[in-house]
């Protein structure tokens, strides 16, 4: 049985998926990791960066002793998974993101970061400042969201994943949004899955943006519907 990877999302880490791991099947083979600057990792010398985060996933993957993986990616974690596998096709039998963000200006960029101030986070969100701190430790959560918020400002300016190379993604793809999400729309992540060539698209019933909030259960369901035909 081809291994599953877990793939964390910006401002998260591997231990998000504590919850998920007891629903999966027991002979599935399950890894995760966290990219660099997250989940306790030292912050890299430079601004995050897609394609450094990219460049780590796809050195993780020549580490290991196994040729494929299907690949669970949520938020950011989508993001980077399905630009490895326009590199890579080969290294992957299935991605299935969730809340990945595939429409990107410098607007909307704008608009994204101007919730990323750690400042009045922790003024007015103490319990998530709180979150953020215990899972980035011992690094600085604060400068974490600086340098998310920096890597979306480029994201706007020069998106990477363009509907010219979602085309060029040769492995199976569901793309997955919850029809609350106050962050990704409906609509774009339904024009992805058009333009990938082997995508489908699925949207998961009163289901938000953070993951804390998932319903589980209900994702593992889709993942294994996916993972039966990847």
């Amino acid at each position: 049985m081809e291994p599953l990877l877990l793939l964390h999302g910006a401002l998260g880490a591997e231990s998000q998926f504590k919850p998920l791991l007891p629903l999966l099947p027991a002979n599935l083979p399950v890894y995760s990791f966290n990219l660099s600057g997250h989940g306790g990792l030292p912050l890299p010398e430079g601004p995050f960066r897609i394609a450094h985060f990219v460049e780590q996933l796809l050195t993780w993957l020549d580490e290991q002793p196994f040729k494929k993986v299907r690949v669970f990616g949520y938020s950011m974690g989508g993001y980077v998974a399905l630009e490895a596998a326009r590199q890579k096709p080969e290294r992957f039998s299935g991605i299935f993101t969730l809340a990945t963000k595939f429409s990107w200006s410098p607007e909307i960029a704008a608009h994204e970061v101007s919730r990323l101030n750690p400042e009045i986070i922790s003024l007015k969100v103490p319990v998530f400042a709180q979150a953020l701190q215990q899972r980035h430790a011992p690094q600085d959560w604060q400068e974490v969201m600086r340098r998310t918020a920096q890597m979306m400002l480029e994201l706007g300016e020069n998106p990477i994943l363009t509907p010219e190379k979602l085309a060029e993604i040769a492995v199976p793809v569901t793309v997955a949004v919850g029809d609350q999400d106050q962050m990704v729309t409906v609509a774009e992540c339904r024009n992805a899955a058009k333009t990938i060539p082997k995508a489908c698209f699925e949207i998961l019933p009163n289901t938000r943006h953070p993951l804390e909030q998932l319903d589980w259960p209900r994702l593992v369901t889709s993942l294994q519907d996916f993972f039966k035909y990847a």
